[in-house]
C-alpha cells in the first residue's frame, strides 16, 4: 500500500484550491477508501497551523485543523531520532529543517511517497520517492 507523505506546500494547495488540489484529493480519496495511508510531519502540520492562523486568525486555523483531520491524515511525531535524521539531511543537503523531516519521512521504506509543490525537494530526489504537483 502506498503512503503518501504530504509536505505542507501540498496540503496548502489542497486548502487553497490552487494547481495539484486535484492530486491531493484524489490521494485523500485513497486514504478514505482504505487503499493509501496519508502522513505528514508534526512539523509541516505545525507549519500549516501557522500559515493558517497568520492569514486568517484562530477561528479559521482551528476549523481547517479539523477538517483535515477528518480525512484520515496521520500526524508523525517529531521523535529524537528523527529529529537528528532530519538535522543531518538539512546541515548535508541545505534543505530548511521543516522540509528536512518530510523528506526524512519520506524515507522510510519503498512504499513512502513525498508529494510537494516546494522544487526544492529536487535537490534531495535522491533520497526517496517524490512526485511533485503543478507549478502554479
Amino acid at each position: 500500500m502506498t503512503v503518501f507523505v504530504l509536505d505542507s506546500s501540498a496540503v496548502l494547495r489542497h486548502i487553497d484550491g490552487e494547481a495539484g488540489a486535484d492530486r491531493v484529493e484524489e490521494i485523500i480519496r485513497l486514504a478514505l477508501l482504505g487503499e493509501a495511508e496519508v502522513q505528514l510531519s508534526a512539523l509541516q502540520w505545525g507549519e500549516i497551523a501557522g500559515i493558517q492562523r497568520r492569514r486568517f486568525g484562530v477561528q479559521e486555523q482551528m476549523r481547517v485543523l479539523q477538517s483535515l483531520l477528518q480525512f484520515d491524515l496521520r500526524v508523525i511525531p517529531a521523535t529524537a531520532e528523527r529529529a537528528v535524521r532530519a538535522a543531518e539531511i538539512k546541515e548535508d543537503r541545505k534543505l530548511a529543517y521543516a522540509d528536512a523531516f518530510a523528506i526524512e519521512l519520506a524515507m522510510d521504506s519503498p512504499d513512502h511517497l513525498l508529494v510537494t509543490a516546494d522544487y526544492d525537494f529536487k535537490e534531495v530526489a535522491d533520497l526517496a520517492r517524490i512526485e511533485f504537483l503543478p507549478v502554479k
